[in-house]
This record gives structure tokens, sequence and C-alpha cells, in this order.
């Protein structure tokens, strides 16, 4: 693969790379080779248990599904000052029926606080908005999340349902 092959978005102080499916089975598999495939340092939360199960579960649907792997990847979190990999982030699914996307995000400990995940947030939002076929992004999170839910307040999400997890909505214009 070259560098004109991957998918990197950038924000004021992130890149955002999505991995591709090979990327995305070896960020499960052999995270050293990945690192080393794309220059950085992975610092975020360890790449195990349900973590790396749901890794897997994408990889085999992003190999599936290869014209809208973005929709099944994960979208490594880059600080651009030092090449570390703070997080990721990733969309759970191409568009629904009604235009609706969901979000998930994840951030290593160490760099909570930071606004690296507002930033992050905001740019996922706005790149599905410029699309024009996407009428909504929601995210589900636990309710003693204090963090995440004040991520999504900060980038215009507001909750839309209650049950064992709370479910937040953002709609985008149309």
């Amino acid at each position: 693969m070259n560098d004109n092959d991957q998918i990197i978005f950038e924000t004021e102080r992130l890149k955002l790379i999505v991995l591709d499916p090979r990327q995305l089975s070896m960020l499960a598999e052999d995270l050293p080779a990945l690192e080393k495939e794309l220059g950085v340092s992975y610092q975020a939360d360890p790449v195990e248990g349900v973590f790396k199960q749901i890794i897997e579960g994408q990889a085999a649907v992003a190999s599936g599904d290869p014209d809208n792997y973005i929709w099944h990847s994960f979208w490594l979190i880059v600080r651009k000052s030092d090449n570390t990999v703070v997080g990721s982030a990733d969309f759970k699914r191409p568009p629904d029926k009604l235009g609706e996307v969901e979000i998930g995000y994840g951030l290593g400990e160490q760099f909570e606080h930071n606004g690296y995940m507002t930033e992050t947030v905001r740019f996922m939002c706005g790149w599905a908005e410029k699309r024009g076929d996407i009428s909504a992004v929601i995210a589900q999170t636990e309710p003693e999340n204090i963090p995440s839910h004040n991520v999504l307040k900060r980038c215009g999400f507001s909750v839309y349902k209650r049950e064992e997890n709370l479910w937040w909505k953002k709609s985008l214009q149309q």
C-alpha cells in the first residue's frame, strides 16, 4: 500500500488514520507491524479482551465489504506532535434507511481531558454532514460515563432514549 491509498484526515492537532481491512486485522494480531507501517507509537487502550473481539469482528465485516470499509473500520486518533496513537473511533455501520450512523470511540486514560475526543467527534460529525446522505449521528454511552456525556454535549448531541444505556443523537443539516 502506498501513501496515496491510505485515508488520513487531519484536524488542528490530530491525524485520523482510517485502517483498511488488512490494517484492521493487524491492529488485533500484530500491533508492532502496524506501528511500523504507519510510523506511529500505539499508546491507547490495550488491544485485548472484548475490544480485540470487536476489532476482529469489524475486520471480517470490512474485508467482506471493501467498497464501504470506512464504515466498518477503526480510525486511529494520532497526536500530530509526536505520532502517538491516543485512541480510536469508528462508525459502527453504514448509514441506515433513515440516514443515521452510529459512532463509537475510546481514548487511552492518560490522554483524557485534553480535548482529543471532542476534536475527533466534531470532525467525524462534520465529515458525515458533508456527505449529504446522513441525517443524524447517534452514540450510546453507559449512564455513569460522564466524560463521554460531556464530549457528546460539547459536540451538539442530546439524549433521545434512556434504556440500560443512554442514546444520544445529533441531527445534521439537510
